[in-house]
């Protein structure tokens, strides 16, 4: 720690003016108004001299980075959930604690999720599109016919909270529930939510009318939902994915959709965001959102009192209560 009162903190991007507010008052914080994204020279730099980085998912804090940082710096503390940006066993090497903003996040990710789950067998996106266009002339019994998602079978790839968060608000949608996880999940939360686990991700797969992706992205899920296991799905299913693009494996996904061996998909993330393959927009079966999952004025302010906490709290000599465990 610098021999100030106060720690001194570099955060990478612009953050809500009550966060901002409040970090000037207890730190000792360089902020980012101009809101563009640091240089990986810049970060490399920001590390030799902060205690502290307030990175967020568009910064790679790379063992490039890491390797730069000097002795005084000794938390990474992240704004957001996920942490596949941050390289956690040069992290552990160096000593160095990473902390992110879990909980605050879930709400709004499976709202997210939930809405591109109505909206992509429901064609809502290319009702909208033809309406602006004008091509709607009135109304039709065989125009821009969707699918009933009442009734149909979900499989969620990832139960954490997110997961569950989706699996409640759909069950409530009418949808049968079903799931593949690390883990299963305690038998009250299956009884809860009439979930059925499925130990084999293929099996799912093969089976479901909607998939979900909702795990997080680390070395085992890289790819997960491969061109293999794309090809296990039915050609009437629809695929969403709001945790992280490279779970997928997106040239696979563009071809099956424009053949039609999918039936649609809806994706808030990609792999090389934000880059955005551009066959992805000549598609009209996929509905396509910039990142959108945590994107209210609540859950962005709520992530940064959790950056706040762990930052004072660390200060103070103490854990932080959002401290990432090394070896997810």
């Amino acid at each position: 720690m610098n021999t100030s009162n106060k720690p001194k903190v570099v955060v990478t991007r612009k953050l809500p003016d009550p966060v901002e507010t409040r970090m000037m008052e207890l730190f000792d914080v360089q902020l980012n108004l101009d809101d563009v994204p640091m240089t990986q020279v810049q970060l490399a730099e920001a590390v030799k001299h902060c205690d502290v980085l307030v990175p967020t998912v568009t910064d790679n804090i790379d063992a490039g980075v890491l390797a730069q940082a000097g002795e005084q710096f000794r938390l990474v503390a992240n704004y957001g959930t996920g942490v596949d940006h941050i390289d956690l066993a040069t992290a552990r090497q160096r000593g160095i604690l990473v902390t992110n903003t879990p909980d605050v996040l879930t709400e709004d990710t499976a709202d997210m999720t939930m809405s591109l789950l109505l909206a992509v067998p429901r064609r809502l996106v290319e009702g909208e599109r033809a309406l602006r266009d004008g091509l709607w002339t009135g109304w039709s019994p065989t125009w821009m016919l969707g699918h009933r998602i009442h009734g149909k079978r979900l499989g969620i790839v990832g139960m954490g909270r997110i997961g569950r968060a989706v699996a409640k608000r759909a069950k409530g949608f009418g949808l049968s529930i079903h799931y593949h996880n690390r883990n299963r999940v305690h038998k009250d939360v299956e009884q809860d939510l009439e979930a059925t686990y499925w130990e084999s991700l293929d099996q799912m797969l093969a089976r479901m009318d909607i998939i979900s992706v909702n795990c997080p992205h680390t070395p085992a899920t890289y790819h997960l939902l491969s061109a293999r296991r794309l090809k296990l799905m039915q050609s009437h299913a629809f695929i969403v994915n709001t945790a992280r693009g490279e779970i997928i494996d997106e040239n696979a996904l563009i071809r099956m959709l424009k053949a039609g061996d999918i039936a649609g998909a809806g994706l808030d993330v990609y792999e090389n965001e934000p880059a955005i393959n551009p066959k992805f927009l000549d598609l009209t079966n996929v509905t396509l959102l910039p990142h959108m999952g945590s994107a209210t004025c609540e859950g962005r302010i709520d992530m940064g009192e959790k950056v706040l906490i762990n930052i004072k709290t660390f200060a103070d000599g103490h854990s932080p209560p959002d401290r990432v465990l090394f070896d997810i």
